[in-house]
């Protein structure tokens, strides 16, 4: 049997680093009934963490997703120190600079300030935490708990240890995660870049491999995702999209094609980094499309998508 925590649910949440990662945490704990401490060491972020959580939940109460945007967001404080943001806290969700430097200073404070009854989530997108939590006090209580952004409306949460890691606290919030409304994905040891940002990964550096060598505009290979794969996967995941593409299933794809993606795959075996004249010629492209000026509200315009399709997947299941 796993090694169960005795932690009880989390009710009283502190969210550290107030950016957008970290109000969209807010939004997640606070819509689950917690009470939400949070805490920006800038100012100026710290500042407008409300009104950007009350704009989001206006927005959430359009597409049908909540129904008190104010009780939601009465759930929620913010606090001018760290101390105050933790004062009786039983879980933290770090949401600082994706920097190992940065993450372990924060984390470093934490930990000191910490019970061993607290549990501490970095939304780390690709650092593991053995590399920002090695000096730190009640490391044993640290794990990453990465999201994808933004993650009120995009459930998945990569729960990954470190090797000191308390072996209950995976499974503790496995379940926490799950009762929130959130999707966890369990990796069992340290990789960089966890699982979601390596699948990620692979889809971009093809994508910008055709793009360097001539294939296809940035546009195009857009399309390609958003018309075509991504429409799939808005629903089901790899594994069971070519289970269900072949009369006999997985096995009867793997055979057909698998020499194929076997050999597309040998073709790149020296996969180049993303040149600087490379990042250039993209970057024109996609200024000519969208004008930097309008990339908040493009953003925006995604977030309001993603509700009405999250709305609508519920009211499917």
């Amino acid at each position: 049997m796993e090694n169960q925590t005795s932690l009880g649910p989390i009710r009283n949440v502190a969210i550290v680093g107030s950016g957008l990662v970290g109000c969209s945490w807010a939004v997640v704990f606070a819509k689950a009934g917690a009470a939400v401490r949070v805490y920006d060491a800038s100012a100026e972020i710290r500042a407008g963490a409300l009104s950007r959580i009350a704009r989001t939940l206006a927005d959430m109460r359009e597409a049908g997703l909540v129904d008190d945007p104010e009780a939601i967001l009465a759930q929620i404080s913010i606090h001018d120190s760290l101390d105050a943001a933790l004062e009786g806290v039983s879980y933290v969700q770090e949401s600082v600079f994706e920097r190992v430097d940065v993450k372990a200073a924060v984390c470093a404070e934490i930990g000191k300030r910490i019970t061993a009854g607290v549990v501490v989530g970095s939304s780390s997108s690709g650092l593991p935490a053995s590399s920002f939590t090695e000096n730190v006090a009640n490391r044993d209580r640290f794990l990453v708990a990465h999201p994808v952004n933004p993650p009120h409306l995009i459930p998945v949460v990569e729960l990954v240890p470190a090797p000191w890691t308390d072996p209950g606290l995976v499974p503790w919030l496995s379940a926490e995660m799950s009762r929130i409304g959130q999707v966890p994905v369990r990796i069992n040891r340290e990789i960089e870049g966890f699982v979601l940002n390596r699948l990620q990964g692979a889809l971009l550096n093809e994508a910008w491999a055709l793009f360097e060598e001539g294939y296809a505009s940035l546009e195009d290979i857009d399309a390609t995702v958003s018309q075509g794969l991504g429409l799939r996967w808005a629903f089901m995941g790899p594994f069971e999209t070519i289970d269900l593409n072949a009369p006999g299933g997985i096995a009867d794809y793997a055979r057909r094609l698998g020499p194929l993606y076997h050999s597309i795959a040998s073709s790149r075996t020296r996969p180049r980094p993303w040149s600087a004249e490379l990042i250039e010629k993209a970057a024109a492209e996609r200024r000519q499309v969208l004008p930097e000026a309008q990339l908040r509200l493009r953003a925006d315009w995604r977030d309001r998508r993603l509700m009405r399709l999250v709305a609508h997947l519920r009211k499917e299941e």
